[in-house]
């Protein structure tokens, strides 16, 4: 059961495709009834013409402003001449480094669409004073910060903002000349660019959610000022919309979504993406926030297992509960692929989690467990100490602190970090799955992504890995929302250099503490076993942290 869709939309290279197939014979026959309802429904028609009826009335509301994302390959064009006459200031000043201050749906797009197109772009979604740090080092008389929030409130993009303004006075820098800022229209941030007089403001449109912007403002204004070529992003996605709009059983999106969900409704509520040699970079990275914020609720919907490779554990030996997709061709058991250009992909995917959310029975553009987050790390961040309350860890070994939560998982008598891991493990339900969670710096501390395979390899069950706090705007809407059989690992690190956040009773530091507390209080509350260690030297720490793991047995 597969299909390749070609045209020759306006201004798209006659090349242009966007492609999927179902590789495993029985999910293509589950498929095929859902690939009929949809088709009958006119769901692919109903969903470009912005019909926000499609997922009931409970969801009615919310999808109504959500769904201008359909049209963006054309409604975004304006913003072209806008990107390129900006540029063209910003070069004849010798401004050529591109800082991007965002988390979630304003980092994720352009960073893909950067790293596929070869051109250099820093992205600050993260609250690691060490990651930050470095950015600062680099050359600020030749840079521009981006800051971009949806929200105009985001805390961690705000702490950015404030610490290089500072930054740049400091260098003799007039700060307002080196800020672009994109925004919904009438958000805080909005009004402070006005008042700060800030070089740019790009207003997004406000009726397409954070994880469906890709072609907005908040991915093609970075990326465009970073020298990407986002006039031929928008090319690709106008070649593959008429496919994805057409009521046909042959429409790549109704095929993928109609996969996901009798993948789903036969047990496997797990989709573990693999890139093949699609010739992207990262594009897994950008799909798993879009999958679970958008399906993760209600006690439902499917978890992204973004991993390494065709090869890598979780995706060549996945088990009934998972689903491999390769991203490319086909390879090490993929059940379906998923092939085209960069914005066909986008809008592909976007088709069909939508599409999937119908079939769930679930609203796709909102995001109910996100803000529980948020509002304990908040809480911790008011305590009467502003390093937050004091937790005294279970067990000490070596260079790491034990933590435990949720539950009693944990034996008391527990001393060592492999031991400590092994009953993490052991605590997973049947089907389950475990979220590592590392609130480091994932330039200097990148070998903690190593912990993803090797904990997979010894655990036989499916394992993610993300980089706090930016999980937290993608998959943590899942971790609360979705189906309740994760377990959780976080790794926090000791800070030897802290920064300050201007006009704020925290630094840096303090922040991504009450930020990994925070989730971890609230994934307890869920009763999610949670497992924290502790690094009190990060590079002593992650060595005895993985060879720990490598104690562990299947």
């Amino acid at each position: 059961m597969s299909n390749e869709i070609r045209s020759s939309g306006s201004g798209a290279d006659a090349g242009a495709a966007v492609a999927v197939d179902i590789v495993h014979s029985g999910l293509a026959a589950d498929a095929s009834p859902l690939a009929d309802q949809l088709v009958g429904e006119r769901v692919a028609s109903r969903l470009t013409a912005q019909d926000a009826t499609l997922w009931g009335p409970e969801a009615e509301p919310e999808a109504s402003i959500r769904l201008s994302w359909t049209t963006l390959h054309e409604t975004s064009r304006p913003l072209l001449a806008e990107i390129e006459a900006l540029t063209a200031e910003l070069r004849a000043e010798g401004v050529d480094r591109v800082v991007l201050a965002g988390m979630g749906g304003s980092s994720l797009a352009p960073e893909v669409i950067c790293a596929t197109a070869g051109v250099p772009l820093v992205v600050l979604d993260t609250t690691d004073p060490g990651q930050v740090a470095d950015a600062l080092s680099g050359d600020l008389r030749r840079t521009v910060l981006v800051v971009s929030s949806k929200s105009g409130s985001t805390v961690e993009t705000d702490s950015h903002r404030r610490i290089f303004e500072r930054a740049f006075a400091q260098d003799g820098i007039d700060a307002a000349s080196r800020i672009v800022v994109v925004t919904d229209p009438g958000s805080p941030l909005a009004a402070l660019a006005e008042e700060s007089g800030y070089r740019k403001v790009f207003l997004a449109d406000p009726h397409v959610g954070g994880r469906y912007s890709a072609l907005t403002a908040f991915g093609l204004v970075p990326a465009g000022l970073a020298g990407a070529d986002i006039a031929g992003l928008l090319d690709d996605a106008a070649a593959a919309a008429p496919a994805l709009a057409a009521d046909d059983a042959a429409n790549p999106a109704v095929r993928l979504a109609a996969a996901l969900g009798a993948a789903h409704a036969r047990g496997a509520e797990k989709v573990v993406l693999a890139d093949t040699g699609s010739g992207i970079t990262g594009f897994p990275d950008w799909a798993e926030q879009l999958i679970a914020e958008s399906t993760g609720k209600q006690g439902t919907g499917l978890l992204p297992v973004a991993v390494e490779g065709p090869d890598a554990p979780g995706f060549a030996d996945a088990a009934d509960d998972a689903t491999p997709v390769a991203l490319g061709p086909a390879q090490g058991g993929a059940r379906i692929t998923t092939t085209g250009t960069l914005g066909g992909l986008f809008l592909l995917w976007e088709y069909a989690t939508a599409m999937v959310g119908r079939l769930l029975g679930i609203n796709p553009f909102d995001q109910p467990d996100v803000e529980a987050a948020k509002k304990a790390a908040r809480a911790l961040l008011d305590a009467p100490s502003p390093a937050g309350p004091v937790v005294t860890p279970t067990a000490v070994d070596g260079p790491v602190e034990i933590y435990a939560s949720g539950g009693s998982w944990l034996s008391p008598g527990v001393a060592s970090v492999a031991d400590a891991l092994r009953a993490l493990l052991a605590a997973t339900p049947d089907h389950g799955y475990v979220a590592v969670q590392a609130y480091l710096d994932r330039l200097d501390d990148a070998s903690a992504s190593l912990l993803r395979r090797e904990l997979a390899r010894r655990s036989g069950v499916q394992t993610t890995f993300g980089w706090g706090p930016r999980f937290l705007h993608s998959t943590g809407q899942y971790h609360k929302g979705g189906h309740q059989n994760g377990v959780f690992l976080q790794v926090t690190g000791g800070v030897d250099e802290d920064l300050p956040v201007p006009g704020r009773p925290y630094t840096l530091g303090e922040l991504q503490r009450a930020q990994a507390l925070g989730d971890g209080q609230v994934l307890a509350e869920h009763g999610r076993p949670v497992l924290r260690l502790h690094l009190t030297d990060r590079v002593a720490g992650l060595s005895h942290l993985i060879k720990a793991v490598q104690e562990v047995k299947a």
